[in-house]
């Protein structure tokens, strides 16, 4: 293996099979270094020259001036969802024993979705009933009792009348009054009592209304979350058993906007979206409204805006995804000009100067230059409405400079609102060197 360590003398001895040691081996190396070094430079100085000279010639690439129609659009994605969606649950406990409906089902409003077993409400609403009368029984005595102690008072206060104040005793009149007050008591508890088992029949016999599951609107089930045998507990929270979606004829996308894009966007706005189930066809949609609430997602505040869109003929799902583009301006009948014309400079403004066999020679081509102080005014430009910017010309073979005002843009066409631009006008995007 070659020691790529030695010097470049060594490495040509040994390639050549000579002894490197010797003075007069040594020397003959050195000539053919030497030789070989020179025979790369005009190799590569020759071939440069001749690229040069055969691609010294300019030719660009233009784009013609065109009046026409400009629409700015703003990308966003969301999800398709129904206008109305409800999710229909049980506030109840129980045995499911029917389920009449199934996904994609059509329902109307009041039809019977589920049934929960009413075996143990039942029991629970005689139960109460057999409390009601017992609490009605107990509040009859109490009124009896009332009456028995008013008229117990009333006859002692009339032998008071009658004796001139002799007899009854006062203590004997005052614990006739007590009896009639605890007996008022007593029969106002009693009512309290009544009041309260009217009332928990009442939860007993709502609550077997609401072992019938019903919908509550017209639509059609999105889907169903449970099965005839199946328990429900709805201790802490209504479980969920059918989701329905109430007009799938008529649904929204909801997508989430850039906060550098909401600024342009609008109530009222047209928007159009296509779906991955149906590429090559387009949705048209309005924008209902854009909410003020944010959303940061790691890092990045968006805000949701809400699409309306008829889905007459029900090619649309819920769920699915949107990719939608929202027209925040439409400009008709303007000036357009693409918008690579307004990057491209010519190569003196560049800073490039005359071409390195115009000026110094091709020696000079292979020396190292500094770097270039304006490459970085040429990266990019700005589309700011109503700016002036300059532009270039191609009029018989050469570019000519045009200073004009820039309108709106939607990164590839930029309007034109003021400067000597005609239909038909070639403007210079980039350049092109043929290669021979």
């Amino acid at each position: 293996m070659t020691d790529i360590t030695q010097n470049p003398e060594e490495l040509m001895a040994k390639v050549l099979g000579t002894d490197a040691s010797s003075g007069r081996s040594r020397k003959r190396t050195r000539w053919l270094v030497a030789a070989t070094t020179l025979a790369v430079i005009v190799l590569a100085v020759i071939i440069l020259s001749w690229a040069r000279k055969n691609g010294s010639k300019v030719e660009y690439v233009t784009a013609d001036v065109v009046r026409g129609d400009l629409t700015v659009a703003i990308s966003a994605t969301g999800n398709l969802a129904p206008m109305n969606q409800v999710d229909v649950g049980s506030e109840v406990s129980g045995l499911v024993v029917a389920v009449y409906v199934d996904d994609n089902d059509k329902v109307t409003k009041g039809q019977l979705l589920a049934q929960i077993d009413l075996s143990k409400l039942n029991d629970e609403v005689a139960r109460a009933k057999a409390g009601l009368t017992s609490a009605e029984a107990k509040l009859a005595q109490t009124q009896a009792t009332v009456a028995e102690a008013k008229a117990n008072l009333a006859r002692l206060r009339e032998v008071l009348e009658l004796s001139g104040g002799k007899v009854p005793a006062k203590t004997e009149l005052d614990a006739a009054e007590a009896n009639l007050q605890r007996a008022i008591a007593d029969e106002a508890s009693a009512k309290g009592t009544v009041d309260n088992m009217r009332a928990e029949l009442r939860v007993n016999q709502t609550n077997i209304k609401k072992a019938t599951i019903t919908s509550p609107v017209d639509g059609v089930v999105l889907e169903r979350q449970i099965e005839p045998g199946q328990t429900i507990q709805a201790a802490f929270q209504a479980p969920v058993l059918f989701t329905i979606a109430e007009d799938l004829t008529q649904m929204k996308l909801e997508v989430d906007i850039d906060e550098a894009d909401v600024g342009e966007v609008r109530e009222g706005q047209a928007a159009t979206f296509t779906v991955d189930a149906y590429p090559n066809r387009t949705y048209n949609a309005t924008v209902e409204r854009v909410r003020l609430g944010s959303t940061t997602t790691s890092g990045i505040v968006s805000y949701e805006a809400v699409l309306t869109f008829t889905n007459d003929d029900l090619s649309l799902r819920p769920g699915m995804t949107g990719n939608a583009n929202i027209m925040t301006l439409d400009r008709k009948d303007v000036i357009l000009v693409s918008s690579a014309a307004f990057r491209w400079l010519p190569p003196a403004a560049q800073g490039g100067g005359p071409s390195p066999d115009q000026k110094g020679g091709l020696m000079n081509s292979l020396m190292p230059r500094p770097p270039d102080r304006d490459e970085k005014k040429v990266a990019g430009f700005a589309t700011s409405a109503n700016q002036q910017q300059t532009l270039w010309v191609l009029k018989e073979g050469k570019p000519e400079p045009m200073v004009v005002t820039l309108g709106a843009s939607n990164g590839r066409l930029t309007e034109v609102t003021s400067g000597n631009l005609e239909p038909g006008t070639k403007v210079i995007t980039e350049t092109a060197i043929p290669i021979r």
